[in-house]
């Protein structure tokens, strides 16, 4: 169906800007979506999500940028004329008309009814219904099954672009999951490229090949699943992508002194939970200079990332919640104002009151105290460090 070079550029979005009266809705937005991949545009209600699937489909013309698909400017053309398929919320089904009806109307007009009836069936035998459905109402079938027809209709003229727009949200959380992988399996078999909107990060990790994450009509961060989970680019977007642990902590260093920060670096630093080493992530890092000072800003861990240890820095657990597949727990650790959220797969519910000690996993994000992504690169400051021989003030007492 579609080409499926991954160094081909399918779309490219530049410099979009969207406003609404006197209110600008998108902020100077770039976003690049390469063949045969997926994306996931994640953000909470109100971030211009919607807004942005607009521009892209055609249904709104931005007040600046341009949209391109194959190199091609598309900014004025008519929705109807972008090679570029759509699957609504609801699927947005014609009740009137049965399954193979709603499918055939996807394809060109003028197509001869024996290629109509052999494409069609060639589409159900893709998302996996049978020739049985054919002749079913919407009003017939389940959520997953309507949404897979909407997507049958949105591939029936073999578009280079599927712009999916919450589609499994108003599905159970079972039926959401299982026919989230099967229209993902469809996407990967015939190649096409696709843009999934969706305020659930869950969906948009699971999903896609690429996430962008949008807020307040701005794309905060860009980049593979695993890319934005462990190293998203401030606070604001470690919160929103899932559970996390933010204890206050300073860069250390062997010989007091200034030394030069590198966007990517790993640093020792000292946290409540003794030495950890954290990343850089802020790109304006690379420009700026670490100074012994003192505490510098926040370490931001993954709950999975703390676990229970022989070992390591004493708590004491407040409660927990058993889900079945995980535990979680909150512990307090002495001189540490709010307690820790802890993730463990397979565990037995720890009871309140027990003595625990922690340990951490892998590395950690370190957020200076100036880091904003909308400011940082006005006004980038000095980060401070402090040398190992002070960073004890910082760990606890309970530390065997």
């Amino acid at each position: 169906m579609n080409a499926t070079d991954h160094d081909t550029t399918m779309l490219q979005v530049s410099g979009v800007e969207v406003r609404f009266g006197d209110q600008r809705v998108l902020h100077d937005i770039d976003l690049s979506v390469q063949a045969g991949t997926t994306t996931a545009i994640v953000g909470p209600s109100g971030s211009g999500k919607t807004s942005l699937l607009r521009v892209i489909a055609g249904f709104l013309a931005p007040e600046r940028g341009a949209v391109r698909l194959h190199g091609a400017e598309v900014t004025s053309m008519a929705a109807h004329r972008r090679s570029i398929g759509l699957v609504a919320q609801d699927g947005a089904l014609f009740p009137h008309l049965d399954v193979a009806g709603n499918i055939a109307f996807g394809l060109p007009r003028g197509t001869p009814r024996r290629e109509r009836r052999r494409r069609v069936a060639e589409l159900l035998e893709l998302v996996s219904l049978t020739g049985e459905h054919a002749s079913r109402r919407p009003d017939q079938l389940s959520g997953g099954q309507r949404q897979r027809v909407a997507l049958a209709r949105a591939l029936a003229r073999a578009p280079e672009l599927i712009l999916l727009d919450e589609p499994f949200s108003a599905l159970d959380a079972g039926l959401r999951e299982n026919t989230r992988q099967a229209i993902r399996e469809i996407l990967r078999v015939t190649g096409t490229t696709a843009i999934l909107v969706t305020h659930d990060q869950d969906e948009a990790l699971s999903f896609a090949d690429q996430v962008a994450v949008l807020k307040d009509g701005r794309l905060r961060q860009i980049g593979a699943p695993e890319e934005v989970y462990r190293r998203p680019c401030d606070v604001e977007t470690a919160q929103f992508l899932g559970d996390a642990v933010l204890l206050p902590g300073a860069l250390t260093a062997e010989i007091p002194g200034r030394l030069s920060a590198k966007a990517g670096a790993v640093w020792d630093s000292a946290t409540p939970l003794g030495s950890v080493q954290v990343e850089l992530v802020c790109p304006n890092l690379a420009t700026a200079h670490l100074t012994v000072g003192g505490a510098a800003g926040q370490v931001m861990l993954r709950p999975e990332q703390i676990t229970l240890s022989d070992q390591g820095v004493a708590g004491t657990v407040l409660s927990s919640q058993y889900f079945g597949h995980d535990t979680t727990a909150l512990v307090q650790l002495e001189g540490v104002e709010a307690p820790l959220r802890l993730r463990q797969l397979n565990a037995v519910p720890l009871a309140a009151g027990t003595q625990v000690h922690l340990a951490v996993q892998g590395s950690g994000v370190f957020y200076p105290a100036f880091t904003d992504c909308s400011a940082c690169a006005a006004r980038p400051a000095p980060v401070s460090i402090i040398p190992r021989s002070a960073a004890a003030a910082l760990v606890p007492a309970t530390m065997d």
